[in-house]
């Protein structure tokens, strides 16, 4: 088996079973998403909000935006402002819409609860951005076992990423800090963010048992 067509330690779905099936797959996963959101037991007004925020995460201004950008910057030398842009449309914008979602499940999203989004936001788009730049890092630095992907693919196919251009020390402490900010942005929300907060602590702690400082 090609060790570069890995996903979790398994060959991916294009490999195995061709691309046209695995775009189907995808396209039909992606209809499920939505059929799943419709079908909750919850209010209207709520089950409209939670398709709106995962068809604008995955839109055109979200993670198919920032997929599409990520392929126009193959072998470009580029600015880091541009690659934080690509990682806050893709994983950014994944991470916010499932963050949003699970307040959305039992709150409305109004002027009474403009702080708690405002906070939810901010963790997102620090969390989001940290996830990227920590795969950017393990990417350069892991083996396929702790990835469960094939490394180096970046370098590889010339891509432009936090760790080539910032460097990967400067670039793992970009990842720290933004885990720290993340943890600030929900701090004030108590224990309602608890599991918010283990996601930080997890990450943290394989960013550091991972990407050791040199």
């Amino acid at each position: 088996m090609d060790n570069d067509v890995l996903r979790r330690g398994f060959p991916t779905v294009h490999v195995k079973f061709g691309e046209a099936t695995a775009i189907l797959v995808g396209d039909a996963l992606q209809a499920h998403a939505f059929l799943t959101l419709a079908s909750l037991d919850a209010p209207g007004d709520n089950r409209i909000a939670l398709v709106r925020e995962l068809a604008q995460a995955v839109s055109a201004e979200g993670a198919a935006g920032g997929q599409a950008m990520d392929l126009s910057l193959v072998g470009k030398h580029v600015e880091l402002d541009r690659i934080l842009v690509m990682h806050r449309m893709k994983c950014g914008a994944l991470v916010r819409a499932s963050v949003r979602m699970g307040a959305l499940c039992g709150i409305a999203e109004d002027a009474a609860h403009a702080a708690l989004y405002c906070a939810l936001d901010r963790y997102s788009a620090c969390f989001g951005l940290a996830l990227q730049v920590i795969d950017d890092i393990l990417d350069a630095t892991a083996d396929t076992a702790t990835l469960g992907k094939t490394p180096g693919k970046d370098a590889a196919a010339r891509k432009p990423t936090c760790a080539s251009i910032m460097g990967l020390q400067a670039a793992r402490q970009f990842a720290l800090d933004l885990l720290r900010d993340a943890g600030e942005a929900i701090a004030p929300l108590g224990p309602r963010a608890e599991r918010l907060s283990q996601l930080l602590q997890r990450a943290n702690a394989y960013l550091l048992k991972h990407a050791p400082c040199a």
